[in-house]
């Protein structure tokens, strides 16, 4: 039996990447060691500069905790070409750190929309409607720019690129992940399946992530764990919160206590042969919850179900 390998992230100790929610982080050091002692085996990097930016000194704090980098996340306005020099600029010194301290198995870059950038986006996350898609010449230049930015990181680095959807920016609908694929060179661009953010974004009438990683098949390299609460996404969408305010009130909670069928997920990718890592992430706002302990009870959680996939 292969024991399934499972990280988890800065996001779930409250270190979001969102000028608006930024707080006093918890310092990454401590989130290393409460993440290692919660019994998780990578991690990603998250912001730039939280995490030790000398190779030599982030691969000494990874071994001595017996951590595996997985990936960092990069947000690029990819929907402006005026962002694209800068955006790849950006993705590539970061995916030289991620090769510097790259371990087995290699880690990713994580690209994704400049998230939360955009109000009407941000106001109407997990309900989107037609008029609020990008146009037929405005996903031309957001595919342009991804095919750019993984070209230029593979060519540098070695390192594969997977895009991140997300609510909160222009590929959060199933047929927008759908779009965003059909338009990419799959040899150059992966997808990393993040079960929260698709449920959201699907609505939760379609929140079967099987059908969705069947859909997407072998574009999916990564995948990210996150559980979803319907009853939070339909008060938000009754008040009309915006997608910090749904945060806020817990719409990605614990592993187990939302809607994600999580054993069923699990003995998808044994079937397909998935043998990377899955990441935990519960994202928070800083100073919500408590993370040791939130990322203790869903390790545990995934330990328990995890019989199913063998």
């Amino acid at each position: 039996m292969t024991k399934l390998l499972i990280g988890n992230a800065p996001c779930s100790w409250g270190t979001l990447e969102f000028e608006e929610v930024k707080g006093q982080q918890i310092p990454f050091d401590r989130m290393l060691d409460e993440l290692a002692e919660a019994g998780y085996t990578g991690t990603e990097l998250g912001d730039w500069g939280y995490l030790p930016t000398d190779p030599s000194v982030l691969r000494e704090e990874l071994l001595r905790r017996g951590l595996v980098m997985l990936g960092a996340f990069v947000p690029v306005a990819l929907k402006d070409s005026a962002a694209h020099q800068a955006g790849i600029a950006n993705a590539v010194k970061t995916a030289r750190l991620l090769a510097a301290v790259a371990a087995t198995p290699a880690p990713y870059l994580v690209l994704a929309d400049q998230n939360g950038s955009v109000p009407e986006r941000t106001r109407a996350a997990g309900r989107i409607t037609p008029d609020l898609a990008l146009t037929p010449a405005e996903w031309s230049v957001f595919a342009r720019g991804a095919g750019k930015l993984a070209t230029a990181v593979f060519e540098e680095t070695g390192l594969r690129t997977v895009f991140h959807h997300h609510c909160a920016g222009y590929v959060e609908t199933p047929d927008e992940i759908a779009t965003l694929l059909n338009l990419t060179d799959p040899d150059l661009l992966g997808l990393v399946f993040d079960t929260g953010h698709y449920c959201y974004g699907a609505d939760e009438k379609s929140c079967d992530v099987v059908s969705a990683l069947e859909r997407f098949g072998d574009r999916v390299c990564y995948i990210h764990l996150k559980d979803f609460q319907p009853q939070v996404a339909r008060r938000a969408r009754a008040e009309q919160w915006d997608y910090f305010t749904a945060l806020r009130h817990g719409v990605f909670c614990e592993l187990g206590k939302g809607c994600v069928d999580f054993p069923a997920l699990l003995r998808h990718l044994k079937v397909r042969g998935y043998t990377g890592y899955v990441l935990v992430e519960q994202d928070v706002l800083p100073g919500m919850g408590t993370p040791k302990e939130n990322a203790r009870r869903n390790l545990e959680y995934l330990r328990s179900i995890e019989n199913g996939r063998d």
